[in-house]
């Protein structure tokens, strides 16, 4: 087992070096200047000069990646000799950084990594997601745990009643959530339960994970506002879950250990919970995980609708302005999340059938 997780952080690692890398080029090949963007089109050029020296872009492309590199790995290499180093950093940036080793000149540091800094409000862009990451997580988190206990109910409910009424409402409830596009969902959801039944509901249509309290009291959580994205959120993951469980469960009580276990006398409640459900979980674990991954980064849509003020918006808000270092910032740590959720699915799967890990 620990052949086979060490195996997944190396492919993990591998991955995320070839993300950061296509960040990189793709987002220093665009058009546009930062500096001009920092300073207004007015800028002098000796100011736009000093800026761009600044953030490095007066240095090849290649000592640019470098240093992108050294930004955001955890081990980095540090040296005062900035003009013959291409793997400078000012250390004043990473004030918790632990240094390990010495070579020559050189320090080779364990820290943060480091995102750089806006664009626009020249904060750091780590602190910039790290206050958005909580809303966006407790709305993807909330929307998953929903979506899969409803449909692992409906997907074993409508697999030991396969062809009744119950297991064809159930299809077509299903195919319409799957079909539905999220933020035509969050439009509809948001228009006739937040508008059209706000009376009844006392739903808004607007509002965040934290509130400003109208008496000057600070913010509080609202968990009233979860209502409507998570609903939205949960829609096409519920959907898909239900017919994975349904179709997993028709081919599991199929076998014939089901059979026996049947000709023993067990229940069915035992039979499900004991045997056909754990042996039923690998696929709808793969659609568990994919998924979570994907509310986490695919939620833009939803939170820009309901004001959400979550990664999304961020994001939203940050290609309005051009400000690519918050950009390459949260596609990065999206990039992190979804594989830290693949290799903990790869674990579970592990778990779960021993035959995946000695394949």
């Amino acid at each position: 087992m620990l052949r086979y997780t060490l195996i997944r952080l190396l492919y993990g690692i591998l991955v995320l070096f070839g993300v950061v890398t296509l960040i990189f080029f793709l987002f220093n090949v665009l058009p546009g200047d930062p500096a001009r963007m920092m300073l207004g089109q007015r800028a002098d050029i000796s100011s736009v000069e000093a800026i761009n020296r600044d953030l490095g872009r007066d240095k090849p492309l290649v000592v640019q990646y470098f240093s992108f590199l050294n930004d955001v790995s955890p081990l980095s290499f540090h040296t005062t000799q900035t003009k013959v180093s291409a793997f400078y950093f000012d250390a004043s940036r990473y004030s918790s950084a632990l240094k390990l080793i010495n070579i020559g000149n050189t320090s080779v540091v364990v820290k943060k990594p480091y995102l750089r800094r806006s664009y626009q409000s020249k904060r750091p862009v780590s602190e910039i997601l790290s206050e958005a990451f909580v809303p966006t997580m407790v709305l993807a988190t909330v929307a998953m745990i929903a979506a899969s206990l409803i449909g692992l109910v409906l997907g074993i409910l409508s697999a030991l009643n396969k062809d009744g009424w119950f297991d064809r409402i159930s299809l077509i409830v299903s195919i319409l959530g799957m079909s539905l596009p999220s933020f035509f969902a969050a439009i509809l959801i948001a228009w006739l339960f937040a508008y059209v039944l706000a009376d009844y509901t006392g739903l808004s249509m607007f509002g965040s994970l934290y509130t400003v309290d109208d008496f000057g009291r600070g913010e509080y959580i609202n968990l009233k506002n979860l209502i409507l994205p998570a609903v939205t959120l949960a829609i096409r993951p519920l959907a898909i879950i239900t017919e994975l469980t349904r179709s997993s469960m028709l081919d599991v009580m199929s076998q014939d250990y089901i059979r026996t276990a049947r000709a023993k006398g067990l229940t069915m409640y035992h039979i499900i919970t004991r045997h056909a459900l754990k042996n039923a979980l690998n696929p709808v674990v793969t659609a568990v995980s994919g998924w979570f991954a994907s509310l986490m980064a695919g939620a833009v849509f939803v939170e820009y609708i309901f004001d959400w003020k979550g990664v999304g918006v961020v994001i939203v808000d940050a290609l309005e302005k051009y400000d690519f270092p918050v950009v390459m910032g949260a596609v990065l740590f999206i990039s992190v999340l979804l594989i830290i959720i693949n290799i903990f699915a790869d674990i579970i799967y592990g778990i779960l059938d021993p035959r995946i890990r000695y394949s």
